[in-house]
C-alpha cells in the first residue's frame, strides 16, 4: 500500500495581456497623454484658468480610460453600447433560419446565426480503416478550418491522484505536440451536462419487454424508469482542432489542394491528437464526426430538448432503412434568434446566461470545476468549454523575455525607491522565473481561457439560473465574468463544439 502524496494543484499562469507600464496598455497611456496635451498646452501659453478648466476633464478621461469596470475600461463600454444600439437599429440581430422561412436551397449548408453565421461544412476523403468521411468544417470570417471528435472518458472522480496526474500529464504532452506541428491553433474541450431523456433506455425496454410478463412488474418497471429518466443526467464531451488557412496552405497545396487537400493535412494532425487521448489522457474511444453526427451536436446544443427525437429516430433507422434519421446541417441551428439580451441569450425555447471563469492566484486542482457542471435542478443544462491555444516557440520566448525584463525593471524601482517587496511581488517574479527555465526545458506556453453556460427552458427565471452558475463557479474557488453585451458570443463559444471563442489577436500567428 502506498501512501498518495495528495492532489497536484496546477498554476504558475499569468495576465494574457499585461500592462505595458503601470497595469496599463500602450493604447491606454497614449489616451491619457493625448487627453492631458490641452492642458498642457494651456499651461505653456499662461492660460491658467483654461487650464484649470480643463483639468475637471481630463481626470474624468483618466478615469474612463484606466479604471476597469468587470473587465472592461469605461470607454470600452461605452463604446459596446453605442455598436450594440447601432447593430440593433439597422436589424443586424434580427435572426430567422432559411428552413423556417422555406427558402432553404442547399440542405448541406449550414445556417446559424451570430459568429457561425460564416460556418461551411465539407465531407472530407475516406478516413481509417473504417473509411468514414470525417466533416472538415470551414470558418470563412476567421479564415480557419477545424474538425470535431466526440470523445469518452471514464472521467476522475473515482480515480486516484498518481492517476489523475498521469492524465495531466497526458494532457500537457498532447498540448505540447500541437504546439511542435506548428499547425494547430486552438484546442477546445468541451462538457455538457445535460438532462437524461431516456431515449435509449426506452427503445431497449421496448425491444427487450415481454408481453406475458405480469402487470405489476410491467407498471413498476416504467414507474423506476420514469423516476431515472426525471434525476439522471448525461455528459457528452467533444474535442475540436482548429488549423488556421495561413498555416495548413503550403502543406495543404502539397497534398493536392482544395478541401480535400486540407482534410488530408489534418488527417495527419487528427492521428497524432487521437492516439494521445486515447493513450496518456485515458479515453475509451474517440469518434471523428461526419456531417449529421456534427448536426446533430449543434443542434443539441442550441435545443437539449431534442435530444431524445434525434436519439430515438437513429434507434428506429437500424430497424427499418424507411425512417429518415439524418439531420441535415440546413437544420442544426435554431428556427429564430431574436436581439441577444444585455445578460442573456435566447435561442427557440431555451434561453442561456455564460460567464468566464478567471483562474485565481492561489492555482487549482484536477477537477476543480466540477461542480460547474453540476445541474441544480432536473432539466437543466450546463455546458463547460477549455480553449488550449498553443503559442509557437519564437513567440513564447519572446514574450516570456519581455516579461522577465519588465519583472526585473520593476524590481530595481522598487528597490531603488525604498518601496518594499511584498509577497506578491515575489510570487511574481518566482512565476516568471519558472516559465522562463520550463520554456528553455522545451515545455510549450499555452493560452488558456475558460467559458461555461448554463440553459433552462424558456419559461424558467434565466436570472435565477445564472446566479447559481456564477454561485457555483464561484464555490470552486474561481471567479466568474458575465459576458455582458456578448451573450450570443460567448453561448457559440461555450456551447457549439466548433472551436469559436478565443478573440484573434492581430499579429498572432
Amino acid at each position: 500500500m502506498t501512501v498518495s502524496a495528495g492532489p497536484v494543484r496546477y498554476g504558475s499562469w499569468s495576465k494574457d495581456k499585461p500592462g505595458w507600464f503601470g497595469g496599463l496598455s500602450a493604447r491606454a497611456w497614449i489616451g491619457v497623454a493625448l487627453s492631458g496635451l490641452p492642458m498642457v498646452l494651456a499651461a505653456g501659453a499662461n492660460r491658467w484658468l483654461l487650464a484649470l478648466a480643463w483639468a475637471p476633464a481630463w481626470a474624468v478621461l483618466v478615469v474612463l480610460l484606466a479604471v476597469p469596470v468587470r473587465g472592461r475600461s469605461a470607454f470600452r463600454w461605452a463604446l459596446d453600447l453605442l455598436l450594440r444600439g447601432i447593430g440593433g437599429a439597422l436589424g443586424w440581430t434580427d435572426w430567422q433560419s432559411r428552413a423556417a422561412a422555406g427558402t432553404t436551397g442547399d440542405l448541406d449548408d449550414a445556417d446559424l446565426p451570430g459568429v457561425l453565421s460564416g460556418i461551411q461544412t465539407h465531407d472530407g476523403p475516406p478516413f481509417g480503416p473504417l473509411l468514414a468521411r470525417p466533416v472538415v468544417v470551414a470558418d470563412h470570417r476567421e479564415r480557419t478550418w477545424a474538425v470535431v471528435a466526440r470523445i469518452t472518458h471514464p472521467g476522475i472522480g473515482m480515480s486516484e491522484s498518481t492517476a489523475r496526474t498521469r492524465m495531466g500529464i497526458g494532457l500537457a504532452e498532447l498540448l505540447e505536440g500541437a504546439a511542435t506541428t506548428e499547425l494547430v491553433s486552438v484546442v477546445a474541450l468541451q462538457v455538457r451536462t445535460l438532462p437524461d431523456d431516456g431515449a435509449e433506455r426506452a427503445a431497449w425496454q421496448q425491444t427487450h419487454l415481454r408481453p406475458e410478463a405480469p402487470r405489476l412488474a410491467r407498471a413498476v418497471t416504467a414507474e423506476l424508469a420514469a423516476v431515472m429518466t426525471h434525476a439522471g443526467v448525461r455528459h457528452e464531451a467533444f474535442v475540436t482542432l482548429v488549423v488556421p488557412e495561413r498555416r495548413i496552405h503550403r502543406q495543404a497545396k502539397e497534398a493536392g489542394g482544395g478541401v480535400d487537400g486540407r482534410a488530408r493535412v489534418l488527417y495527419g494532425v487528427m492521428g497524432e491528437i487521437e492516439a494521445r487521448l486515447v493513450g496518456p489522457v485515458g479515453c475509451t474511444s474517440v469518434t471523428w464526426l461526419d456531417s449529421p453526427g456534427l448536426a446533430s451536436a449543434i443542434r443539441t446544443g442550441f435545443a437539449p430538448g431534442d435530444r431524445a427525437g434525434l436519439a430515438t429516430a437513429e434507434l428506429a433507422a437500424r430497424t427499418d432503412s424507411g425512417i429518415a434519421a439524418v439531420l441535415p446541417m440546413a437544420a442544426a441551428g435554431p428556427t429564430a434568434a431574436p436581439p441577444p439580451e444585455r445578460r442573456h441569450y435566447v435561442h427557440d425555447a431555451w434561453h442561456s446566461a455564460t460567464c468566464t471563469v478567471l483562474l485565481p492566484d492561489k492555482g487549482a486542482v484536477m477537477g476543480a470545476l466540477a461542480p460547474v457542471l453540476t445541474p441544480t435542478a432536473a432539466g437543466e443544462r450546463r455546458c463547460a468549454t477549455v480553449f488550449f491555444e498553443p503559442i509557437s516557440s519564437t513567440r513564447a520566448d519572446r514574450m516570456v523575455g519581455n516579461e522577465s525584463m519588465s519583472s526585473e525593471l520593476a524590481t530595481e524601482l522598487r528597490r531603488r525607491g525604498g518601496f518594499r517587496e511584498r509577497a506578491a511581488h515575489r510570487r511574481d517574479a518566482a512565476r516568471v522565473e519558472g516559465q522562463d527555465v520550463r520554456l528553455a526545458q522545451g515545455n510549450a506556453l499555452v493560452r488558456v481561457s475558460v467559458a461555461v453556460s448554463v440553459t433552462v427552458p424558456s419559461t424558467w427565471s434565466i436570472t435565477d439560473y445564472g446566479r447559481r452558475l456564477e454561485a457555483s463557479v464561484t464555490g470552486s474557488g474561481f471567479k466568474p465574468l458575465r459576458l455582458d453585451l456578448a451573450q450570443d458570443s460567448a453561448f457559440a463559444a461555450a456551447c457549439i463544439p466548433l472551436g469559436i471563442g478565443l478573440p484573434r489577436r492581430r499579429g498572432a500567428q
